[in-house]
């Protein structure tokens, strides 16, 4: 059958029964209205918006550099002189010299009974004025790793009930032991740091103990909002923890962390700040606080001391080092000479280039740059 169109249908490039418009547009045969995909006449679809871009010359960009320059280089200086103003002393005790007084200790397990103890005397040639924060170290150990951060319960160790007894999947391999569940699981938890340090002073050939101050030393949210112990007789851990057992690794289970009831269980504070995670592979960890008595005295004076170590965390078999770190701190917190390193060396640099692109610009900048054209 044919089909004829008249020539205006032609001409309009589609019959009058109504067929597709390129633009996705239709003509019914009822005279319906065309549809189009024009965007619509408005300032922010024609792109008629106002719009401001910087013009760089000479005048603006010089004063930025030597600006950037002039601020940032005094503001290095005062944070570097900081920085090295805080006293700090180290000592590593991972015992791996055979002259190292825990190299006995080297090779110590998990479940080593008697503990493996050891003594490093060491000398401090400056007092330490301020409070001063005993850290512990470690190297070559990555709590950044995957499985290894995913690897606790958080409604556990938020004491919830259900999940005490019903730890989370995450925690596996150490979810269960002995067909009981563990508390606190997972393997954060499991390779919790062990070792007992204490501080003594010698003098006269007598040693007197430094009082370490154990609480205070994990983040206040930590301690009172993301860890709690089960609800119950808070007075009898004992009970709330029925039912369940101590991470493999443990000499003891986790309602014996502490003799005091408020930092006891899951909110003692050395298991809250060993669950606070590290970023990279070599890390310190906050450990006890000594705080200075006497304004007339610093807190530990220059002198002798001795530092008694119960080695129960072994580290050498995956090459790792331990440290035991003293420090004192200021406004800007513990020794890190990096910043103020990098706020001297941008404004050094911003301050050269500007002096290279002032030059230039002196040169350079006043010839005509208009060529002329021949006839």
């Amino acid at each position: 059958m044919a089909v004829n169109y008249s020539a205006k249908e032609e001409a309009d490039g589609h019959p009058s029964g109504g067929v597709g418009v390129p633009g996705g547009g239709a003509v019914g045969g009822g005279g319906g209205a065309v549809k189009t995909r024009k965007p619509d006449n408005t300032a922010f679809k024609q792109q008629r918006l106002p719009a401001w871009q910087p013009i760089l010359t000479a005048g603006t960009v010089l004063p930025a550099f030597f600006i950037i320059g002039l601020i940032f280089i005094p503001i290095g200086i005062g944070i570097f002189v900081t920085s090295n103003n805080i006293r700090e002393y180290e000592i590593d005790y991972t015992g791996t010299e055979p002259s190292s007084p825990c190299n006995k200790c080297l090779n110590v397990s998990w479940d080593s009974t008697p503990p493996c103890t050891c003594t490093i005397n060491f000398t401090l040639e400056h007092s330490f004025e301020s409070n001063v924060f005993m850290y512990y170290g470690l190297s070559n150990f990555y709590q950044n790793h995957r499985r290894y951060v995913k690897s606790r319960d958080d409604s556990q160790l938020n004491g919830d009930n259900s999940s005490l007894l019903n730890p989370s999947k995450e925690c596996e391999p150490y979810r269960t032991n002995e067909d009981k569940p563990i508390a606190p699981c997972g393997a954060i938890a499991n390779s919790m740091f062990n070792d007992t340090l204490e501080l003594y002073r010698i003098e006269n050939n007598t040693r007197t103990p430094i009082t370490l101050i154990k609480k205070g030393i994990a983040w206040w949210t930590d301690k009172n909002v993301k860890f709690r112990n089960p609800t119950g007789d808070g007075n009898n851990l004992t009970a709330l923890f029925q039912g369940t057992t101590k991470p493999i690794n443990w000499p003891k289970p986790v309602y014996m962390l502490d003799s005091e009831p408020d930092n006891n269980g899951f909110i003692n504070e050395d298991f809250i700040v060993w669950m606070r995670t590290a970023a990279l592979p070599t890390f310190r960890k906050l450990y006890r606080l000594i705080e200075r008595k006497n304004n007339l005295q610093p807190t530990l004076q220059a002198g002798k001391y001795s530092l008694d170590i119960a080695y129960n965390y072994p580290v050498h078999s995956f090459d790792g080092r331990k440290r035991m770190i003293l420090s004192t701190i200021s406004w800007m917190g513990g020794k890190n000479p990096f910043l103020g390193i990098a706020y001297i060396t941008v404004g050094s640099i911003c301050f050269f280039l500007g002096v290279v692109l002032l030059i230039i610009h002196h040169k350079y900048g006043n010839r005509n740059t208009s060529a002329d054209i021949p006839n």
